[in-house]
C-alpha cells in the first residue's frame, strides 16, 4: 500500500501497531502513577516508532 508516495508494508503497519500500544502501556502506567515505568516504556515506544520510520 502507498499513501503520499510512502510504501506501506505489512511489517511497517505491525511496527507501528507495537509502538501505539506500547503508547497505550504509557498512559495506563501514567495513570496509576508510575512515573518511571512510564518514561521506560515511552522510550521504547519511540525506539520502535524510529525503527519504523527507518524502514520505510
Amino acid at each position: 500500500m502507498e499513501i503520499g508516495g510512502v510504501h506501506f508494508t505489512y511489517g511497517n503497519v505491525a511496527i507501528f501497531a507495537v509502538a501505539v500500544f506500547l503508547l497505550a502501556g504509557v498512559y495506563s502506567f501514567v495513570k496509576q502513577g508510575l512515573k518511571i515505568a512510564a518514561l521506560i516504556v515511552f522510550v521504547l515506544a519511540a525506539l520502535v516508532f524510529a525503527a519504523g520510520v527507518t524502514w520505510l
